[in-house]
């Protein structure tokens, strides 16, 4: 058998548009994986590349770049496309990689989003094939649309689309048509509209602590702020949304709420990876750090590729923001080069770390909070009367601090503004609802929080240290969107630890990804038994609600839980079992009521 009978039917794993800049481009496109399987060689390269620059010229497109990622997993072929053209270009690539490859697609493809099937034209020979890419973009061209865009732009004006609206401005001066009723730009008010303040979060850990954080520094100043994060969209202190919108459709949705004078965005790795950025113009992004997560997806294969991801926020930035980068994470220290002509503002928890890499830092000196601009130094107040700082013990949460207040400084709020609000934000549980959230039932210390990869539970872990009391529980599950070895690698962060148990779980729904019920849970067992912990101090509850009722019926006085809970209904349910049991004075050995079942929340596009 030859290499080619050997592959599978449809060369490519996955096939998507990208809507916005990207790890490839600064604008819109389309972008294939193929597997490792595919033996995309030199020679196939030069062939896709000349195949794709004969479609562009027949179907009279502009110039655009034309990219080949290699990586563990196969290579990734992304081809840069007009706005309004973008279901063609993910069939012009595709087409292109059959004639790369020398093959035929079958009868009929299926589309990954949402079109009908239909006879891919790489099943026809290449006269029949380029008639049907000229009439797939002859079907999908709007000249309307491009004519707003290009009208926005010379007015300065942002644009959101989406596949069912545009929207023009943002927030309370912004203007949304559906697409099939677009108007004419003569008759759009265009001094109506105007962009808001705004910035993005992105990072492995930390993201929504410093949203709501920022969102709340913005407030400050008597803005009416919106946000999306993963737990959903908050605009002027009303949760329009919940459920996990850390992607481009929470984004759009804070930038199009009337109310919103101010937006501070969640971006995660998978709506940059998916879709690329909703957003431009922004007048700060952060990246709080890059740890080892999500590895073996898309291409993404180390840090470095993680980092590169991430730095995407960066295309983002409008003429004067800055980009907000973790002066201690050596990898983003060493990828910043690659937002060359960018200002960016360094943070970590020693501002002499922070400093170190350029003139615009914030960090701790002396048990203050400094920020540090080209010489002026700011003194923000104590760090340890900082309630999200835990008494200085939450190292973490003072990088978050840190991060925030730099994102905030290039927003425009003043340092004495930022001061009076950092010695409030964390004393109230509805600042950072499920984020190192504290309880104290009777005699039994509670932690809700949402770590959930290594980096993110050996910090959760080393406050735990300071806290531990007689024993030590902790839950502990995944979602099943990960290597083997990285649920090997959080039982390991664990088990060091030394709980005295541990409740295995599902992340269920949307995260089990692909994975049985109960699987990552079989995995992360065995690595900690491996480790040491006895199987009969590893119980299975694959339900989170269900898990953290267990482990407050185990509890006795004494006793410290860590709760990491993620689906965002379980933790709806959890936050309301614990704030209950607080206000009834639940103490270790009392029956634990009964509380409503939680809906299932959505997830963000």
């Amino acid at each position: 058998m030859n290499a080619a009978d050997a592959a599978p039917a449809v060369p490519f794993e996955d096939s998507r548009r990208l809507t916005g800049a990207n790890q490839y481009f600064a604008g819109p496109g389309a972008v294939l994986d193929a597997p490792a399987t595919v033996a995309f060689d030199a020679q196939a390269e030069t062939r896709w590349r000349a195949q794709v620059a004969q479609l562009r010229e027949a179907l009279q497109w502009p110039d655009g770049a034309s990219i080949v990622r290699r990586h563990a997993g196969g290579v990734s072929l992304a081809i840069a496309a007009p706005i309004d053209q973008l279901f063609t270009a993910t069939e012009v690539n595709e087409y292109a990689l059959y004639q790369a490859l020398g093959r035929r697609a079958g009868a009929q493809s299926v589309d990954g989003e949402g079109q009908p099937p239909r006879p891919h034209p790489a099943h026809f020979d290449a006269g029949e094939a380029l008639r049907r890419l000229q009439a797939a973009a002859r079907a999908e061209a709007n000249p309307g649309l491009l004519a707003l865009l290009h009208a926005a732009a010379m007015h300065a004006i942002p644009a959101r689309l989406d596949d069912e609206a545009l929207s023009l401005g943002e927030g309370e001066a912004s203007r949304l048509w559906p697409l099939p009723a677009l108007p004419d730009p003569a008759s759009v008010p265009w001094a109506q509209l105007h962009a808001i303040p705004k910035a993005l979060v992105t990072g492995s850990n930390g993201k929504t602590t410093t949203v709501r954080l920022l969102a709340a520094l913005l407030a400050a100043t008597g803005r009416r702020v919106g946000y999306s994060c993963t737990d959903g969209v908050v605009v002027d202190g009303t949760r329009l949304a919940a459920g996990d919108y850390s992607g481009p459709a929470g984004a759009r949705t804070v930038l199009r709420a009337a109310q919103a004078q101010a937006a501070v965005l969640e971006t995660a790795r998978g709506g940059l990876l998916r879709r690329g950025l909703a957003v431009d113009g922004a007048g700060a992004a952060i990246v709080t750090n890059v740890s080892e997560d999500h590895f073996g997806e898309y291409g993404i294969d180390s840090l470095a590729d993680l980092a590169e991801v991430k730095l995407v926020v960066a295309k983002a930035l409008g003429a004067h923001g800055v980009l907000v980068l973790n002066a201690a994470d050596p990898t983003l220290v060493t990828q910043a080069p690659r937002t060359a002509g960018v200002r960016i503002g360094w943070f970590a928890h020693d501002l002499d770390v922070a400093s170190a890499q350029g003139t615009l830092a914030c960090g701790v000196q002396d048990g203050q909070l400094l920020l540090r601009e080209d010489g002026e130094t700011r003194d923000l107040g104590a760090i340890a009367d900082m309630p999200l700082s835990l008494g200085g013990a939450a190292r973490y949460n003072i990088e978050n601090i840190a991060a925030a207040v730099l994102a905030a400084h290039a927003l425009g709020v003043p340092a004495e503004v930022m001061a009076a609000e950092l010695l409030r934000f964390g004393a109230e549980p509805l600042d950072n609802p499920g984020r190192l959230q504290r309880w104290r039932l009777g005699d039994v210390e509670v932690v809700l929080d949402y770590a959930h990869n290594p980096e993110g539970l050996r910090g959760l872990l080393d406050l735990a240290t300071q806290w531990r009391g007689r024993r030590l529980g902790i839950l502990l599950g995944h979602a099943g969107n990960r290597r083997d070895a990285d649920y090997r690698a959080v039982a390991e962060v664990v088990a060091k630890a030394h709980p005295d148990r541990v409740w295995l779980k599902d992340i269920g729904g949307n995260y089990l990804r692909g994975r049985a019920s109960g699987e990552v849970a079989g995995i992360l067992r065995d690595s900690l038994h491996a480790h040491g912990l006895p199987l009969e101090a590893l119980p299975v509850c694959l339900d989170e609600t269900a898990a953290a009722r267990e482990a407050l019926a185990w509890a006795q006085p004494g006793d410290l839980l860590l709760l990491p809970v993620h689906e965002p209904s379980k933790r709806e349910a959890v936050l309301a079992l614990l704030n209950r049991l607080q206000a009834e004075r639940w103490h270790s050995g009392q029956v634990l009521p009964d509380l409503p079942a939680q809906p299932t929340l959505p997830k963000d596009r």
